[in-house]
């Protein structure tokens, strides 16, 4: 993926701390805000939270990355990408993506509700496959 590209699409500069950042998302898939913090101060040694927070935060108003509000925990962050559900592992954590076209659900929702939806997250919990085996 391009990262320098995706952030001139959205009119941000290309900064090395951008770069990671996407570059760590796009690697872990979903990451906390800790996780992300503890990967990048690897490469940055002396990026601070607020920092992190602030590029979080604009690349959020970019349309460049989602917050994913999961249950029980900590936001995630992960990359914009085609419409997708998550599956969350109850007992583990884990949070991964299922391609699944969410167009007709979306409709029907809003059909039903009469609302004009703007964003949609899906999210299905249960148990992994590890963790079901454990």
């Amino acid at each position: 993926m391009n990262y320098v590209s995706l952030l001139k699409q959205h009119n941000l500069k290309a900064t090395p701390q951008r770069l990671e950042i996407l570059s760590i998302m796009h690697q872990s898939g979903h990451i906390d805000i800790d996780g992300l913090f503890s990967k990048i101060i690897q490469s940055f040694p002396s990026i601070s939270l607020a920092t992190l927070y602030k590029n979080l935060h604009i690349m959020l108003n970019s349309n460049i990355i989602l917050e994913l509000k999961l249950p029980n925990t900590k936001p995630k962050y992960e990359l914009i990408q085609a419409p997708h559900a998550h599956l969350l592992c109850q007992k583990c954590g884990s949070c991964i993506d299922l391609s699944l076209d969410t167009d007709t659900l979306i409709k029907e929702v809003s059909q039903k509700s009469g609302y004009k939806l703007h964003e949609s997250t899906l999210i299905f919990s249960g148990l992994c496959p590890q963790c079901q085996n454990h």
